[in-house]
């Protein structure tokens, strides 16, 4: 179960590999006083993103690590070196679609967000409009999104927080995504908040949601 003896705000570090829409939406729910938190490291895969701007835009220390660049020991410290270096409580994969392993004093910290229901359209090389368009190939009438602990492989932690959408007759992948990505913005911050408020405890594959000020270990 997550420390309920950490002070507020929550300190959040943010890896990201694209536009950074999803760092937005945090920082804008922060900034309206909907999140307590603070994102004091952004994490960028590759160089000249979009989230790379946004973290500059709001004064937020950027590192840049590219896997091609390292051996696997080597890249989980060039991700996490400058996380810890600045203390986050929290990572959070947004559209991070680097794989990296996570170190010991990390585990159970990590979440990552996925644009579609795990276990479907999930795994290696499912991100972006490829997620939306399997989910249209293959006929389904719901998607939505999934919040999980990661672990070393791609899409398989435990699951945190589930929200589903309609797949309409009309949807082309970027109709589908973007109201994806609205049940993300709902999503991550909800499940930042959990973690933040000490609810969350991981059983196995199982994380249970625990009521407000439960005592139980």
């Amino acid at each position: 179960m997550t420390d309920t003896g950490r002070k507020s705000p929550i300190r959040l570090a943010v890896c990201a590999s694209g536009g950074g829409t999803s760092l937005q939406n945090l920082l804008d729910r922060i900034a309206a006083g909907q999140l307590d938190a603070e994102v004091v490291q952004v994490v960028a895969s590759r160089p000249n993103i979009g989230a790379i701007a946004r973290a500059e835009k709001a004064g937020i220390p950027v590192a840049v690590a590219v896997s091609a660049k390292h051996a696997p020991a080597e890249y989980t410290a060039a991700v996490f070196d400058p996380i810890r270096a600045n203390k986050a409580d929290l990572v959070l994969f947004a559209g991070f679609l680097a794989l990296v392993d996570i170190p010991a004093d990390y585990e159970g910290r990590v979440m990552n967000i996925h644009p579609a229901l795990i276990p479907s359209f999930c795994g290696k090389g499912y991100y972006g409009q490829r997620v939306h368009q399997a989910a249209i190939d293959y006929g389904v009438k719901v998607s939505g999104c999934t919040v999980h602990f990661a672990d070393d492989t791609y899409d398989t932690g435990p699951i945190i927080l589930q929200r589903s959408v309609p797949v309409l007759e009309t949807d082309d992948a970027h109709a589908l995504a973007a109201r994806v990505f609205e049940a993300e913005c709902q999503a991550l911050p909800e499940a930042v908040a959990l973690f933040a408020a000490g609810r969350l405890k991981i059983e196995g594959r199982r994380v249970r949601i625990l009521p407000p000020g439960d005592p139980r270990p």
